[in-house]
């Protein structure tokens, strides 16, 4: 237990070295730390910093009405196949129902068949149909959305809506933002150091559904203004100006999941404007409708909105396209780019509540816990001294080094420091000596039994060691169950307790017994004072 070769003793105090060192960057900001050839860091939470709390709802509502017009254009697809096609009348949705009639009463089945295919044959885990379908009056289906298949969209659409919340903050690149499912239909937002929450909520307001259509140009323009459309048309306001609207065809030429790609640039009059990119699928399809409508607009909508309609002068086979005319400042198309690139929200998302932390009140909460750790080091010095002599130095050594250790451990994983988590270093500082206070207790009890000071000490770290790691291994359990079921500051506290026990444990047992042996060693004292 006691025996420390050269090599041992320089793995230890350079181990500790490096990770003390990796604790230095975070003293001195992200700023003075950045021409600096390593540059780890600890990120201050929400709490610390100050910055922006959303808590966003989604739109059942509305996923509901995107639901059944996405059935309605699947039903119309699907009826149109090619080689057998089955004649429907217009698809008509009230009630939160989907209704259409057969026009030849031999083709029911057939159309049955192909509902069928597209509505969940209840096959999966659930076992259930997301669709219910009747039959009424010979020759018209009724297709009713079922709660099993809205509760399975819900969690679905909540999912996807968290991750594009995630994609489109992290490209705003800011440090560290906690973003989390609440409930069914909720979605947390904190984003430390942005005080001005106005741009976030307009980016995580916008869904983003982006659609290219067909303008129909036959359409009268005073039926429009009355909000009556064309068979198969829809009425849409232009983006700009609301009270301006066009009709357009129901049926979408393109949607935003054929995008690569979206960048703010620059147009040829120097003004802002979004290029986006196809994949391949996307190429194909806009050349083949630009190369079949030459001369005729075509509508760029996003969220339902307009932003423009330009005329297709010549065929565009290049893949890409540029939306400009919707009055974009840089700030608003880099948005919109962003928004684009990273995924359409399958729900739309409202804000129900916001905060706005001051970094003031960070600097408070910082200041306290520096006042809080200090009188606690202090505390635990004066102890630790008065009571184990030599013994206690070498703990209040230990401790102090595992708090540059556990800084230097966060930075190297860029965790986020929370004011929960200056509460962990706090209790770091008081539970890090408990393993010295077993071990030198054990020590002293080995003298009072007559044995030499070397078999006191070996034992006493022996004995000791035992206890000390099921105690711990207890500590880690429970520390990484809030780690793993815990959000929030209930994780930054888990983190820093869970590092703090690992490295507690390190320098209070091994690093002490190595400071012991290089004294017992040199010294070979006949009697300690502990």
């Amino acid at each position: 237990m006691l025996d420390f070769p050269r090599w041992k003793i320089t793995s230890i105090v350079g181990l500790l070295a490096v990770l003390m060192a990796l604790s230095i960057p975070s003293f001195f900001g992200e700023t003075a730390t950045s021409k600096w050839p390593i540059h780890p860091h600890v990120n201050l939470g929400l709490d610390l910093a100050g910055g922006s709390y959303l808590l966003l709802e989604g739109d059942i509502k509305d996923l509901q009405g995107s639901r059944l017009a996405a059935m309605r254009d699947s039903v119309q697809q699907e009826m149109r196949t090619d080689g057998s096609p089955i004649g429907i009348g217009d698809i008509s949705i009230q009630g939160g129902k989907l209704s259409f009639m057969v026009r030849d009463v031999s083709q029911v089945d057939a159309a049955r068949e192909r509902l069928l295919k597209i509505t969940g044959s209840g096959a999966g885990l659930s076992g259930q149909r997301d669709w219910d379908i009747s039959v009424v009056d010979s020759t018209r289906f009724v297709l009713t959305p079922t709660e099993a298949g809205l509760q399975e969209a819900v969690k679905n659409a909540m999912a996807d809506a968290t991750e594009v919340v995630r994609r489109r903050i992290d490209a705003l690149g800011t440090k560290e933002p906690t973003i989390v499912q609440e409930g069914t239909d909720r979605i947390v937002v904190q984003v430390p150091g942005l005080q001005n929450p106005q741009a976030l909520k307009d980016l995580l307001g916008k869904t983003a559904k982006l659609e290219f259509k067909m303008v129909d140009v036959n359409a009268d323009p005073a039926a429009i203004a009355k909000g009556i459309a064309p068979v198969g048309d829809e009425i849409l306001p232009m983006a700009d100006n609301p009270q301006q609207k066009i009709a357009v065809h129901r049926t979408t030429i393109i949607s935003g999941d054929m995008l690569d790609d979206a960048q703010q640039k620059y147009d040829q009059n120097n003004q802002p404007d979004v290029v986006i990119r196809f994949n391949s699928e996307g190429g194909r399809r806009f050349a083949k409708v630009t190369q079949e409508n030459v001369g005729k607009p075509f509508a760029i909508i996003v969220d339902n909105q307009v932003i423009s309609y330009p005329r297709i002068d010549e065929p565009i086979l290049g893949g890409t396209a540029s939306i400009s005319g919707g009055g974009f400042t840089v700030e608003s198309a880099n948005n919109l780019a962003i928004a684009l690139r990273s995924g359409k929200l399958p729900v739309n998302l409202k804000v129900i509540e916001e905060h706005t932390v001051g970094a003031e009140l960070g600097n408070d909460s910082i200041h306290a816990g520096i006042i809080a750790s200090a009188i606690a080091l202090a505390a635990v010095i004066v102890f630790m001294a008065v009571t184990y002599g030599r013994f206690g130095l070498y703990a209040n050594l230990a401790v102090a080094i595992n708090l540059f250790v556990i800084l230097g451990l966060m930075a190297l994983l860029n965790a986020t420091l929370t004011l929960p988590g200056i509460a962990g270093f706090v209790l770091t500082i008081g539970t890090a000596v408990d393993a010295n206070v077993l071990i030198n207790e054990r020590i002293r009890e080995e003298r009072r039994r007559g044995r030499n000071v070397v078999q006191s000490v070996e034992l006493g770290y022996k004995e000791a060691s035992r206890t000390i790691f099921e105690a711990n291994v207890t500590h880690g359990i429970a520390g990484l169950i809030m780690l793993i079921l815990g959000s929030g500051p209930i994780k930054g506290f888990a983190i820093v307790l869970l590092l703090g026990i690992a490295t507690s444990v390190f320098t209070a047992v091994t690093f002490t017994r190595m400071l012991v042996a290089i004294w017992l060693r040199r010294n070979r004292p006949s009697e300690i004072h502990i």
